[in-house]
């Protein structure tokens, strides 16, 4: 089933989704020793993911955001700054299954 076959959430499903996804952030900000290379090697997403589709629901409900705007709140900081802060050299090992999934997932 896709998304336009399904009915419209109520308010108290948004307000549950949107708590949810606060969460979900929240715990990525608790865990800032996840790499986003492991993320996307057991998940298949990172953060930046998260951000790409926050700026899309945000442009498919006419909200104008930019993707390093988007960035910030996925990361709770400019990204540069996480990036700096947190993001350690991936391994080759990473590296290794990161390509390997992209070939597989056609990323």
């Amino acid at each position: 089933m896709n998304e336009s076959n399904k009915p419209s959430p109520s308010a108290q499903e948004i307000e549950i989704q949107a708590a949810a996804f606060r969460r979900l952030l929240e715990h990525l900000d608790q865990r800032k020793d996840v790499q986003n290379i492991d993320l996307m090697n057991l998940a298949g997403f990172c953060r930046n993911c998260l951000s790409k589709w926050y700026k899309a629901a945000a442009e498919e409900r006419g909200q104008s955001i930019d993707y390093d705007q988007a960035r910030e709140l996925v990361y709770g900081m400019p990204y540069e700054q996480w990036k700096a802060q947190y993001q350690t050299p991936a391994s080759a090992e990473q590296n290794a299954q990161f390509a390997a999934q992209q070939q597989k997932n056609d990323h």
